[in-house]
C-alpha cells in the first residue's frame, strides 16, 4: 500500500499509481523472450543496393531535403563518459604507483596523441606546477590521472562524453558535440542551409553544453554556410521506473520510494516532442574526424534516401486505398511492396477477403519508418537485426539485444551467434503519417519488451527496470527496414584508449 507521502513523491514526478502497479507486476512476471523466425542477413532482410541503386536513392534524399521538409539530427548526449575511465579508476585503486597493465602502458606512452592533452598539460601545471613530461619522469603518474578524472582538473571522470575533447585539428581540438554539429551541415541541411540538431541531456550538464554551442556554433555555421537550430531536452522523471526489492516490492531508501532512470527507452518521449518530418538518430560516441567522415555522411544520405522513396511509395498506396477506387490486382501490389520492401509479413493475409486486406494493409502503412543501417558482425557488443514475430502473428524487422532472446534454446541462441550483422545505432526516421500528421509515438511501442537488472543500494540488493529500449521496443511496432552499412561508419569510443585508434587521430 502506497502511503501519503510516496502519493506525494509520485505526483512530483509526474507517475501515476497505475504505472507502478503495472511496473511492481513486471517485476512479478518477467518479460517474455522474443519469438524470433530468423537472424536478418542479405539474403534475408537486409538490402544491399547495387551502384545503380545507390544513385537513385541519394538522388531521391537530395531532391527531398531541397523541398519544404524539416530535418532534425537526434543526439543522445546524457550518458556519463566514466565507464570510458573504468581502467583508469582501478590504476588509481592499485597498489602499485607505475603503469603495469597493458592498457595504463599504452595510456601513458601514447598521451600525447590525445586531443585533450594540451588541456590535461595546462591542469597539471595550475595543480602542480609541474607538466606532464616532469610528472613522469618523477613517476608521479597518478597524479596526471587524478588530474584527468577529478573536478578540480578536467573533471572527465564525471563529465558526459559529448563535453570531452575526442579529436586534434590545426584550428584546436573538437568535442563529439562539434562533430555532430559538422555532420548535420554536412547531411541534413534543408532547403535554406538549416540545420536543427537536438541534444538530451543531463540536467546538471545542460548549462555547459549549452556554453559549447554558444561558443562554437557559429564557427561552424560560417565555414559550411548553414544556419543552426540547435536544442536541448533532458530525461522527464515521468520516465524513470520504481526499483523493487527481491520479493517484488517497492524498494525505500532513507523512507522514500527509490526511482531510477528507465534507459535510453525513455528518450522516445523526448522524440515524440520534436516537430520535424525526418529525424536522424546516432550515438553521441560514434564520430570520426573530417578526413574520414566521407563514408559517413555518403550512408546517411544513402539510407535517407531509402526511407523517403519507401515513404512516398507507401504514402501513394495509402492515398488509393482512402479513395476506394482500385482493384484486386493493385491491392495485390500492395500486398507485395508491404511483404518485400518493407519486409513485413502476414501468413494469414491468404485467408483475408479483399476488404479485410485493405484493412489490414492500411494499418501496416500508416505506421512510423525507419531505415536502420546494419555493419558486418566482427564482434562487437550491441543488439543485431532480426526477423521477428509480433504479437498480432505478423513477422517484420527487429533489433534486438541479447537479452530478449532465449540463451537455453540452442535454435535461438544458434541464430543470435551466427549473426552476419549488428546493430551500429544508426537510424532514420519518418515520423509523419500520409495526410502530414504527427504520429503519437508513444502508441507504437511494445511494453513487453522492458528489461529487469539487479543492482544495489546502500548496501541492499534490488531489482532495477529498463523501459523498452529507444531503437528496441520503443519502435517494435515502426515499419523497420535494413540497409548494410560499411564498418567504417562505426567508430564508437568505449574505452579512453579507442581514441588512439586511426580513426580518432
Amino acid at each position: 500500500m502506497l502511503t501519503a507521502q510516496d502519493r506525494e513523491q509520485l505526483a512530483e514526478k509526474g507517475i501515476s499509481e497505475k504505472q507502478i502497479t503495472a511496473q511492481l507486476a513486471s517485476f512479478e512476471s518477467g518479460f517474455p523472450y522474443l519469438r524470433l523466425y530468423a537472424a536478418a542477413s542479405i539474403d534475408k532482410g537486409i538490402l544491399k543496393p547495387a551502384t545503380t541503386e545507390q544513385q537513385s536513392y541519394l538522388h531521391a534524399w537530395e531532391e527531398y531535403k531541397n523541398g519544404d521538409h524539416t530535418i532534425l539530427k537526434f543526439v543522445p548526449a546524457s550518458g556519463a563518459a566514466s565507464r570510458m575511465f573504468k581502467d583508469l579508476f582501478e590504476f588509481l585503486e592499485a597498489p602499485y604507483a607505475e603503469p603495469t597493465t597493458p592498457f595504463e602502458q599504452k595510456f601513458f606512452t601514447n598521451i600525447t596523441h590525445f586531443a585533450f592533452y594540451k588541456d590535461l598539460n595546462s591542469a597539471c601545471v595550475r595543480l602542480f606546477n609541474q607538466n606532464i613530461p616532469q610528472l613522469i619522469l618523477e613517476g608521479e603518474y597518478k597524479k596526471i590521472v587524478a588530474v584527468l578524472l577529478d573536478a578540480d582538473g578536467l573533471g572527465y571522470g564525471v563529465l558526459p562524453k559529448g563535453l570531452l575533447l575526442f579529436h586534434n585539428y590545426p584550428q584546436g581540438a573538437r568535442t563529439p558535440l562539434e562533430e555532430h554539429l559538422v555532420e548535420g551541415a554536412l547531411y541534413a541541411a534543408g532547403a535554406k542551409g538549416d540545420v536543427n540538431v537536438h541534444f538530451t541531456v543531463s540536467p546538471e550538464h545542460r548549462s555547459m553544453f549549452e556554453s559549447l554551442v554558444e561558443d562554437n556554433a557559429g564557427i561552424y555555421a560560417k565555414e559550411y554556410g548553414v544556419n543552426y537550430a540547435i536544442s536541448f531536452s533532458e530525461q522527464k522523471p515521468s520516465t524513470d521506473t520504481i526499483a523493487a526489492d527481491m520479493n517484488n516490492h517497492p524498494f525505500y531508501d532513507k523512507g522514500k520510494l527509490l526511482f531510477r532512470p528507465g534507459g535510453h527507452g525513455a528518450l522516445i518521449e523526448n522524440l515524440n516532442d520534436l516537430d520535424a518530418d525526418v529525424i536522424f538518430i546516432k550515438n553521441i560516441d560514434n564520430v570520426v574526424p573530417d578526413r574520414l567522415k566521407a563514408d559517413t555522411v555518403l550512408y546517411k544520405k544513402l539510407i535517407a534516401g531509402v526511407l523517403v522513396s519507401l515513404q512516398k511509395q507507401a504514402f501513394e498506396y495509402l492515398e488509393l486505398l482512402d479513395g476506394g477506387n482500385y482493384t484486386h490486382e493493385q491491392v495485390m501490389d500492395i500486398l507485395q511492396f508491404l511483404q518485400k520492401k518493407l519486409f513485413c509479413k502476414n501468413p494469414e493475409t491468404k485467408n483475408l477477403e479483399d476488404a479485410e486486406l485493405v484493412i489490414y494493409l492500411k494499418e501496416k502503412l500508416n505506421r512510423p519508418m525507419r531505415v536502420c543501417g546494419m555493419v558486418k558482425n566482427v564482434g562487437e557488443p550491441g543488439g543485431g537485426p532480426f526477423l521477428a514475430y509480433n504479437s498480432d502473428g505478423t513477422i517484420s524487422c527487429q533489433i534486438l539485444e541479447s537479452s530478449q532472446i532465449d540463451m537455453n534454446d540452442p535454435e535461438k541462441k544458434a541464430m543470435f551467434e551466427g549473426g552476419t550483422h549488428f546493430n551500429p545505432v544508426d537510424l532514420v526516421c519518418a515520423v509523419r503519417n500520409y495526410k502530414g500528421d504527427k504520429f503519437d509515438l508513444n502508441k507504437y511501442v511494445d511494453p513487453a519488451t522492458g528489461f529487469i537488472s539487479y543492482k544495489s543500494k546502500s548496501g541492499k540488493e534490488l531489482k532495477a527496470l529498463e523501459l523498452p529500449g529507444l531503437w528496441n521496443g520503443a519502435m517494435s511496432d515502426w515499419n523497420t527496414v535494413f540497409v548494410e552499412v560499411p564498418l567504417t561508419t562505426f567508430n564508437p569510443v568505449k574505452t579512453v584508449n579507442d581514441l588512439l585508434r586511426d580513426q580518432h587521430q
